[in-house]
């Protein structure tokens, strides 16, 4: 392995990386050891060259490769939108843009947003992943699971001094993703809110993130490993959901009066339709969890009679980046990662399909 990469005020680019791509759907991986890297000369207004130390791996990237959503990605593809790195080489400004505030040698983050004009009504309301001109890291741009990846200087994320790299990374999209979510929720502090998928990549952030804010957390997962990684961030309600009745567990632990909240991340479509039986009147169903060709069914007239609302909560804004980074340098969310090398990458993918993972696992780029 390479030495480590540390924060400097220049780097000598070379011409070729190591990567990971895939050139077809459900297609092999490879390994790429002479994939070739964007040199300075090359980059587009707008643009920055990062030199990625680590990056997260997130169910999304797996979707990407299984093809599991209506939207086709670019083929070939470089994977993963959690990217830690430095800033290495900033390309030249925008027409009529404010200059680049990022010098080289800054600690930033890659997200699945990687661009938005910047301009338009979405963006201007703080939806920049609603832009009709967004682009997505690792999806329709090639993303961090290469060692030198071009992002967009206006959506780059600080990431606090201090904090470290490897911690930083499942943040990115895990981390403001939950976030983001349970600020979608629109609960109050001590008001319930259940989160099934609790022991994944998202689910283990969302708990810290809902202690946090003050809520009081329903776990819901299986197995005795996640119930003591729950458990170590002081959840105290788990509901194991291959041991029995969900929605009876929940009526339970709230004295019959149902969640005010569910953030969904699990990767099931049962876990929506259960939501809906356990919600309390005004509460709300957060979806973030994309199970494939998965539909929410809710009954019109108890939807309408409770006041159910059903929301979509996609990837946060920038702000919400900075906020979720702050909260977990601040030691108030901590992510539970192993750390692999990039090569291992078909086989995280192997584990997460078959719901093996625990926590998150980031991949060193060094």
């Amino acid at each position: 392995m390479s030495s480590q990469v540390v924060s400097q005020t220049s780097y000598e680019i070379p011409k070729t990386q190591r990567a990971v791509t895939f050139a077809e759907t459900h297609g092999p991986h490879t390994i790429q050891t002479d994939w070739p890297v964007t040199q300075p000369s090359e980059l587009k207004p707008g643009e920055v060259l990062v030199r990625v130390v680590y990056s997260g791996v997130c169910h999304t990237d797996l979707h990407a490769w299984l093809g599991d959503w209506p939207l086709e990605n670019k083929l070939p593809l470089v994977g993963g939108h959690e990217g830690s790195g430095y800033v290495a080489f900033i390309g030249p400004p925008l027409e009529g843009a404010e200059p680049c505030t990022l010098k080289v040698g800054d600690a930033v983050g890659i997200k699945w947003l990687a661009d938005s004009c910047l301009h338009c009504e979405e963006c201007g309301k703080g939806f920049e992943s609603s832009c009709g001109q967004a682009k997505n890291s690792g999806f329709s741009v090639d993303g961090s699971f290469q060692q030198w990846a071009v992002s967009w200087g206006a959506h780059l994320t600080p990431i606090p001094a201090g904090f470290p790299l490897a911690n930083a990374a499942p943040i990115l999209c895990a981390g403001v993703t939950v976030y983001k979510a349970l600020k979608e929720a629109a609960i109050l502090k001590g008001e319930v809110v259940v989160i099934p998928g609790a022991g994944g990549g998202l689910g283990h952030l969302a708990v810290q993130y809902a202690k946090a804010m003050g809520y009081r957390v329903i776990a819901i997962d299986s197995g005795a490993e996640k119930e003591k990684l729950l458990a170590s961030y002081g959840v105290t309600d788990f509901i194991d959901y291959q041991k029995g009745d969900v929605v009876e567990a929940v009526q339970k632990l709230t004295d019959g009066a149902g969640a005010h909240a569910a953030v969904v991340v699990a990767s099931g479509s049962q876990a929506y339709e259960q939501a809906l039986q356990y919600l309390r009147p005004h509460g709300a169903l957060v979806c973030v969890g994309m199970p494939p060709n998965a539909d929410i069914r809710a009954n019109v007239f108890w939807t309408v009679v409770k006041s159910h609302r059903i929301i979509g909560s996609y990837v946060g804004n920038r702000q919400d980046a900075i906020e979720a980074l702050e909260l977990a340098a601040a030691g108030k969310v901590h992510t539970t990662f192993t750390i692999e090398p990039l090569a291992n990458l078909p086989s995280v993918f192997e584990r997460m399909h078959a719901l093996t993972l625990n926590g998150r696992i980031v991949l060193d780029l060094q």
